[in-house]
């Protein structure tokens, strides 16, 4: 019996594929705890079509991720912090730092999660930091640290 997975089922596959069974498989075990549905032509355009909206949204989303990419390598974020002797600063200039800096001073928000400064900025000047927006898209963004 083919079936449709609506749930991901250990040793079967994951939602959304199209699966052959047994019978008495499909009927004791699959419908009664709602893990699959028969395969019938309607379920199975209807998956089709849930494939393509997904397919299309993951498309826009790695687009918005491209453009946000472009706009974000044109700034520069400025972050005031103190120094001491010798440029170095009194703690560091973390993620979270840099996230608040970029919603003040530009309009763009990006989580803190995202933003990859290392340890932290220790030191006053212009540093290269990465942000990574979508699992394929990452952008370079300037954080410059003034006293």
């Amino acid at each position: 019996m083919k079936v449709i997975l609506l749930q991901d089922v250990k040793g079967q596959g994951k939602k959304g594929d199209l699966i052959n069974t047994s019978d008495g498989y499909a009927r004791n075990f699959l419908f009664p705890r709602k893990l699959a549905k028969e395969a019938t032509t309607s379920s199975i355009t209807e998956l089709g079509h849930q494939k393509e909206a997904e397919r299309k949204r993951l498309q826009q989303e790695l687009e918005d991720a491209q453009a946000l990419a472009k706009v974000i390598g044109e700034k520069t974020v400025v972050i005031h912090a103190k120094a001491g002797a010798g440029g170095r600063l009194f703690g560091s200039v973390t993620g979270m730092d840099i996230a608040e800096g970029l919603e003040k001073q530009h309009k763009i928000s990006v989580d803190k999660r995202k933003i990859n400064a290392g340890d932290g900025i220790k030191a006053i000047g212009t540093t290269n930091v990465t942000v990574k927006l979508h699992p394929k898209v990452t952008a370079t963004l300037k954080v410059s640290v003034e006293e």
